[in-house]
Protein backbone atom coordinates (compact mmCIF):
# COMPACT_ATOMS: atom_id res chain seq x y z
CA UNK A 1 0.00 0.00 0.00
CA UNK A 2 1.24 3.23 -1.10
CA UNK A 3 0.83 6.99 -1.78
CA UNK A 4 -0.68 9.55 0.06
CA UNK A 5 -3.40 9.54 2.67
CA UNK A 6 -5.39 12.07 4.22
CA UNK A 7 -7.67 12.48 7.26
CA UNK A 8 -9.96 15.19 8.72
CA UNK A 9 -12.84 15.24 11.24
CA UNK A 10 -14.63 18.52 10.25
CA UNK A 11 -16.94 20.87 11.93
CA UNK A 12 -20.32 19.08 9.69
CA UNK A 13 -18.85 15.88 8.94
CA UNK A 14 -17.46 13.38 11.50
CA UNK A 15 -14.71 12.05 9.00
CA UNK A 16 -13.85 12.69 5.62
CA UNK A 17 -10.90 10.50 4.15
CA UNK A 18 -9.28 9.99 0.78
CA UNK A 19 -6.70 7.08 0.04
CA UNK A 20 -4.86 5.51 -2.87
CA UNK A 21 -4.02 2.20 -3.47
CA UNK A 22 -1.04 1.29 -5.43
CA UNK A 23 -0.23 -2.42 -7.07
CA UNK A 24 2.15 -3.81 -9.66
CA UNK A 25 0.21 -2.80 -13.05
CA UNK A 26 1.53 -5.48 -15.24
CA UNK A 27 -1.15 -7.54 -15.87
CA UNK A 28 0.01 -10.57 -18.01
CA UNK A 29 -1.98 -13.09 -16.29
CA UNK A 30 -4.61 -10.83 -17.11
CA UNK A 31 -7.93 -9.93 -14.44
CA UNK A 32 -11.61 -10.33 -14.18
CA UNK A 33 -13.31 -7.29 -13.99
CA UNK A 34 -16.15 -9.41 -12.12
CA UNK A 35 -14.02 -10.63 -9.71
CA UNK A 36 -12.26 -7.14 -9.21
CA UNK A 37 -16.04 -5.36 -9.12
CA UNK A 38 -16.33 -7.79 -6.00
CA UNK A 39 -13.01 -7.20 -4.16
CA UNK A 40 -12.35 -3.54 -4.94
CA UNK A 41 -13.98 -2.19 -1.67
CA UNK A 42 -12.96 -4.65 0.63
CA UNK A 43 -9.42 -5.31 -1.69
CA UNK A 44 -8.51 -8.59 0.75
CA UNK A 45 -5.01 -9.83 0.65
CA UNK A 46 -5.88 -13.73 -0.90
CA UNK A 47 -3.15 -15.33 1.55
CA UNK A 48 -4.82 -13.83 4.79
CA UNK A 49 -8.48 -12.28 3.53
CA UNK A 50 -6.68 -9.08 5.26
CA UNK A 51 -7.77 -5.57 3.63
CA UNK A 52 -5.82 -2.20 3.25
CA UNK A 53 -8.98 -0.10 4.62
CA UNK A 54 -12.40 -0.41 5.81
CA UNK A 55 -15.43 0.90 7.64
CA UNK A 56 -18.01 -0.91 9.11
CA UNK A 57 -21.79 0.57 9.67
CA UNK A 58 -21.29 0.48 12.69
CA UNK A 59 -18.92 3.69 12.15
CA UNK A 60 -15.63 1.80 12.91
CA UNK A 61 -12.81 2.39 10.72
CA UNK A 62 -9.09 1.26 9.67
CA UNK A 63 -6.62 1.69 7.42
CA UNK A 64 -2.91 0.90 7.27
CA UNK A 65 0.15 1.66 5.05
CA UNK A 66 3.12 -0.16 4.56
CA UNK A 67 6.75 2.19 5.98
CA UNK A 68 8.82 2.06 3.18
CA UNK A 69 12.34 0.85 4.23
CA UNK A 70 15.73 -0.09 1.87
CA UNK A 71 17.39 -2.19 4.47
CA UNK A 72 15.68 -5.87 3.66
CA UNK A 73 14.10 -7.43 7.10
CA UNK A 74 15.75 -10.70 8.28
CA UNK A 75 13.28 -12.03 10.47
CA UNK A 76 11.82 -15.27 8.85
CA UNK A 77 7.92 -14.31 9.04
CA UNK A 78 5.51 -12.02 9.36
CA UNK A 79 1.84 -11.73 9.99
CA UNK A 80 0.08 -9.98 7.40
CA UNK A 81 -0.32 -6.53 7.92
CA UNK A 82 -4.19 -6.58 6.34
CA UNK A 83 -4.71 -8.70 9.42
CA UNK A 84 -4.82 -5.41 11.49
CA UNK A 85 -7.50 -3.70 9.75
CA UNK A 86 -9.81 -6.75 9.54
CA UNK A 87 -9.38 -7.55 13.67
CA UNK A 88 -9.79 -4.15 14.42
CA UNK A 89 -13.36 -3.97 12.19
CA UNK A 90 -14.83 -7.09 12.94
CA UNK A 91 -13.90 -6.92 16.94
CA UNK A 92 -15.37 -4.77 19.45
CA UNK A 93 -12.36 -3.63 21.41
CA UNK A 94 -11.69 0.48 21.68
CA UNK A 95 -9.43 1.70 19.06
CA UNK A 96 -6.98 3.17 22.04
CA UNK A 97 -6.75 -0.22 23.65
CA UNK A 98 -6.41 -2.04 20.44
CA UNK A 99 -3.73 0.24 19.37
CA UNK A 100 -1.83 -0.42 22.89
CA UNK A 101 -2.20 -4.08 21.64
CA UNK A 102 -1.04 -3.63 18.33
CA UNK A 103 1.56 -1.74 19.47
CA UNK A 104 2.89 -4.33 22.04
CA UNK A 105 3.01 -6.58 19.46
CA UNK A 106 5.01 -4.17 17.21
CA UNK A 107 7.14 -6.73 16.21
CA UNK A 108 5.36 -9.44 14.59
CA UNK A 109 4.74 -7.40 11.57
CA UNK A 110 7.26 -5.48 9.30
CA UNK A 111 6.83 -1.90 9.05
CA UNK A 112 3.22 -0.58 8.77
CA UNK A 113 1.25 2.69 9.86
CA UNK A 114 -2.26 2.50 10.83
CA UNK A 115 -5.06 4.42 11.42
CA UNK A 116 -8.28 2.76 13.40
CA UNK A 117 -11.58 4.97 14.74
CA UNK A 118 -14.45 4.93 15.61
CA UNK A 119 -17.58 7.40 15.88
CA UNK A 120 -15.64 9.24 18.62
CA UNK A 121 -11.82 8.43 18.20
CA UNK A 122 -9.26 8.29 15.69
CA UNK A 123 -5.75 6.80 16.98
CA UNK A 124 -2.75 6.67 14.80
CA UNK A 125 0.24 3.86 15.84
CA UNK A 126 2.73 2.34 13.73
CA UNK A 127 6.12 0.04 14.84
CA UNK A 128 8.72 2.28 13.27
CA UNK A 129 9.69 5.16 15.48
CA UNK A 130 6.82 7.12 16.29
CA UNK A 131 4.16 6.03 19.66
CA UNK A 132 0.43 5.89 19.57
CA UNK A 133 -1.29 8.87 19.15
CA UNK A 134 -4.90 10.07 19.93
CA UNK A 135 -5.59 12.35 16.68
CA UNK A 136 -7.73 15.75 17.77
CA UNK A 137 -10.01 17.13 14.97
CA UNK A 138 -7.70 18.72 12.23
CA UNK A 139 -5.99 17.19 8.66
CA UNK A 140 -3.59 14.98 8.38
CA UNK A 141 -1.31 13.48 5.87
CA UNK A 142 0.17 9.61 5.71
CA UNK A 143 2.56 8.03 2.73
CA UNK A 144 5.26 5.26 3.50
CA UNK A 145 6.78 7.25 5.97
CA UNK A 146 5.54 8.70 9.63
CA UNK A 147 2.36 10.32 10.51
CA UNK A 148 2.43 13.87 8.45
CA UNK A 149 6.25 13.27 7.12
CA UNK A 150 6.47 16.13 4.73
CA UNK A 151 7.05 14.44 1.44
CA UNK A 152 5.69 16.66 -1.42
CA UNK A 153 2.67 14.42 -1.85
CA UNK A 154 1.87 14.34 1.51
CA UNK A 155 2.31 18.37 1.54
CA UNK A 156 0.39 18.86 -1.13
CA UNK A 157 -2.72 16.34 -0.53
CA UNK A 158 -2.86 18.04 3.17
CA UNK A 159 -3.22 21.20 0.98
CA UNK A 160 -5.96 19.72 -1.34
CA UNK A 161 -7.73 18.91 1.70
CA UNK A 162 -7.48 21.88 3.14
CA UNK A 163 -9.43 23.29 0.11
CA UNK A 164 -11.98 20.84 -0.24
CA UNK A 165 -12.87 20.59 3.15
CA UNK A 166 -13.22 24.60 3.18
CA UNK A 167 -17.03 23.57 2.69
CA UNK A 168 -18.76 20.49 3.41
CA UNK A 169 -17.00 18.12 1.93
CA UNK A 170 -18.00 16.18 -1.88
CA UNK A 171 -16.79 12.98 -3.88
CA UNK A 172 -15.99 15.14 -7.00
CA UNK A 173 -13.50 17.34 -4.71
CA UNK A 174 -11.59 14.81 -2.94
CA UNK A 175 -11.44 12.66 -6.41
CA UNK A 176 -9.69 15.82 -7.90
CA UNK A 177 -7.18 15.98 -5.46
CA UNK A 178 -6.26 11.96 -5.65
CA UNK A 179 -5.81 12.79 -9.21
CA UNK A 180 -2.82 14.74 -8.91
CA UNK A 181 -0.25 13.63 -11.23
CA UNK A 182 2.46 16.73 -10.71
CA UNK A 183 6.30 14.82 -10.09
CA UNK A 184 8.03 16.90 -7.38
CA UNK A 185 11.19 18.88 -8.08
CA UNK A 186 14.18 16.86 -7.36
CA UNK A 187 15.07 19.03 -4.31
CA UNK A 188 11.89 18.11 -2.64
CA UNK A 189 12.44 14.06 -2.78
CA UNK A 190 13.33 12.29 0.46
CA UNK A 191 16.38 10.09 0.06
CA UNK A 192 15.56 6.59 1.56
CA UNK A 193 18.45 5.05 -1.02
CA UNK A 194 15.89 3.83 -3.89
CA UNK A 195 17.44 6.17 -6.46
CA UNK A 196 16.56 9.57 -8.12
CA UNK A 197 14.32 7.65 -10.98
CA UNK A 198 12.32 6.06 -8.49
CA UNK A 199 11.83 9.00 -5.79
CA UNK A 200 10.53 10.58 -9.02
CA UNK A 201 8.13 8.19 -10.33
CA UNK A 202 6.74 7.86 -6.70
CA UNK A 203 6.51 11.87 -5.56
CA UNK A 204 3.17 12.27 -7.25
CA UNK A 205 -0.42 11.93 -5.45
CA UNK A 206 -1.22 9.64 -8.28
CA UNK A 207 1.75 7.42 -9.84
CA UNK A 208 1.12 6.09 -13.57
CA UNK A 209 4.08 3.80 -14.76
CA UNK A 210 4.48 0.98 -16.94
CA UNK A 211 4.91 -1.23 -14.31
CA UNK A 212 3.54 0.08 -10.88
CA UNK A 213 0.85 3.03 -10.42
CA UNK A 214 -2.29 3.83 -8.69
CA UNK A 215 -4.68 0.66 -9.18
CA UNK A 216 -8.11 2.62 -7.19
CA UNK A 217 -8.66 6.10 -5.48
CA UNK A 218 -10.93 5.57 -2.42
CA UNK A 219 -12.87 8.15 -0.88
CA UNK A 220 -14.81 7.65 2.19
CA UNK A 221 -17.36 10.28 3.76
CA UNK A 222 -19.32 9.65 7.18
CA UNK A 223 -21.51 12.29 8.57
CA UNK A 224 -22.54 13.29 12.03
CA UNK A 225 -26.38 10.99 11.29
CA UNK A 226 -24.10 7.77 10.55
CA UNK A 227 -24.33 7.58 6.94
CA UNK A 228 -21.25 6.95 4.73
CA UNK A 229 -20.67 7.49 1.39
CA UNK A 230 -17.96 5.30 -0.35
CA UNK A 231 -16.43 5.85 -3.77
CA UNK A 232 -14.13 4.18 -5.77
CA UNK A 233 -12.56 4.87 -9.38
CA UNK A 234 -11.00 2.55 -10.79
CA UNK A 235 -7.45 2.97 -13.06
CA UNK A 236 -6.22 1.16 -15.72
CA UNK A 237 -2.78 0.33 -16.00
CA UNK A 238 -1.93 3.22 -18.50
CA UNK A 239 -3.48 5.84 -15.80
CA UNK A 240 -6.53 6.71 -17.87
CA UNK A 241 -10.12 5.78 -15.88
CA UNK A 242 -11.32 3.12 -16.00
CA UNK A 243 -14.69 3.41 -13.67
CA UNK A 244 -16.18 4.54 -10.32
CA UNK A 245 -17.76 2.82 -8.09
CA UNK A 246 -20.34 4.44 -5.59
CA UNK A 247 -21.82 2.94 -2.13
CA UNK A 248 -24.09 4.29 0.26
CA UNK A 249 -24.23 2.96 3.35
CA UNK A 250 -26.71 3.59 5.99
CA UNK A 251 -25.65 3.09 10.07
CA UNK A 252 -26.92 -0.05 12.01
CA UNK A 253 -30.38 1.14 13.66
CA UNK A 254 -30.85 0.43 17.35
Amino acid sequence: VTGVQTCALPIYDRIATAFHRNTLTNNEGGTIDEEFRTVAVVDRVNTTLGTWMGTTRQGRFAAVTNFREVQPVTAPSFKSRGALVEAFLIGQTHPLAYAEHVSANADAYRGFNLLIGDKNTLVYVSNRGKKLTVLDAGIYGLSNHLLDTPWPKVVAGKTHLQRALSHSPNEAHLLHMLSDVQIAPDDALPDPGVGIERERMFSPIRLISPNYGTRVSTVLIRHQHGTQRFSERRWNADGTESETLRYLLGPVQP
